[in-house]
């Protein structure tokens, strides 16, 4: 790749155009693209997109062999930004870690740094400044090997089928599977990858870490113009599928209750207040997430219906009760 910074970027070009025009020095093509260091036409081409898209009152001054604004410019339009904005570019920026080490990894540092560097001398709060005091924090980021994100993501975008080694969760051993990959998608910090499965003749979910040596079939495939990966997890708490969506309602009290209200834990939540703390209601099927994460609240989450889950919840509650009490000893008591 040719030296990033050889030219100006085109927006830093026009910033420092403004600039010139705006102290009154009537600045013409020939000693602006000496400036610049680039060529007379390019600072002509910049000069007319200010004009006609930027919609700058910028004209030539015959007489003074120069360019001027008609009007008065308070601001360059494309420079203006706020506090607020660019400390959200930042977070932006910063929640893209998953994608460290991966193909995607450069252009996307490359884009931010070309955006950061457009925003020129109007940015009144600087990258480092904001670097020391935001920051985006995740646990549980998932652990998929590069090469396996890089073989299936270009095998995503030119259609390709590929063969690969899976471990299912609840299996003794890997299984060679041959995979149509629909698409990749990153769901609480973990990858997976969604495509048609064909020894299971269905669409299937497959998690990144569990996936190796993938090779390609050489067989082409074009992805259904009705898969949608959100129709499809439609009635999911997370991302395994727990089938036909359902009422879903529980009850968290202390400090649990607190917590719950603090965030978005569904697409199709509400939340009422209860004498006892809140009540989240929610459309989800019932899968493996979902009851994973109802008891990691303890003691202080409920269900109170689907009776189904109720029963699921407390089964695995009671076991988990029978481990530590058979580990604490005679009556339960350390």
């Amino acid at each position: 790749m040719p030296a990033e910074g050889s030219t100006r970027p085109p927006m830093e070009r026009m910033w420092r155009i403004h600039r010139e025009i705006s102290e009154g020095d009537h600045p013409n093509c020939q000693g602006l693209a000496a400036q610049l260091e680039v060529s007379a036409k390019t600072v002509m081409r910049d000069v007319e997109f200010m004009r006609d898209r930027l919609g700058l009152p910028l004209e030539y001054d015959a007489v003074k062999h120069g360019f001027y604004y008609t009007g008065a410019v308070r601001d360059f339009p494309v420079m203006k930004i706020s506090q607020g904005e660019v400390a959200a570019l930042l977070l932006a920026q910063k929640s893209l870690e998953q994608f460290r080490g991966t193909t995607f990894e450069r252009p996307l540092a490359c884009a931010f740094r070309k955006l950061s560097r457009s925003l020129g001398g109007d940015m009144e709060v600087a990258w480092h400044e904001l670097e020391g005091a935001l920051s985006v924090r995740s646990s549980g980021t998932g652990l998929a090997d590069v090469q396996v994100f890089d073989a299936l993501a270009k095998a995503v975008t030119e259609g390709a089928e590929v063969e690969l080694a899976y471990h299912k969760l609840a299996g003794e051993k890997e299984e060679m599977r041959t995979v149509q990959p629909y698409h990749l998608g990153c769901i609480e910090n973990q990858w997976y990858m969604f495509g048609h499965d064909g020894s299971r003749g269905a669409v299937r979910t497959f998690a990144l870490p569990r996936i190796r040596g993938v090779g390609r079939t050489g067989v082409k495939f074009r992805r259904p113009k009705n898969f949608s990966l959100a129709k499809m997890l439609e009635g999911s708490f997370a991302v395994f599928e727990g089938g036909r969506a359902r009422k879903v309602r529980v009850r968290f009290t202390g400090v649990a209750a607190r917590l719950i209200g603090e965030r978005v834990w569904h697409a199709t939540q509400k939340l009422t207040p209860d004498p006892e703390g809140l009540i989240l209601e929610m459309r989800a099927g019932l899968s493996p997430d979902l009851r994973q994460w109802l008891l990691g609240w303890g003691g202080e989450a409920e269900v109170l219906e689907p009776e189904e889950l109720r029963r699921d919840v407390a089964r695995a509650a009671a076991a988990t009760i029978a481990i530590y009490g058979a580990a604490s000893g005679p009556g339960g008591k350390d």
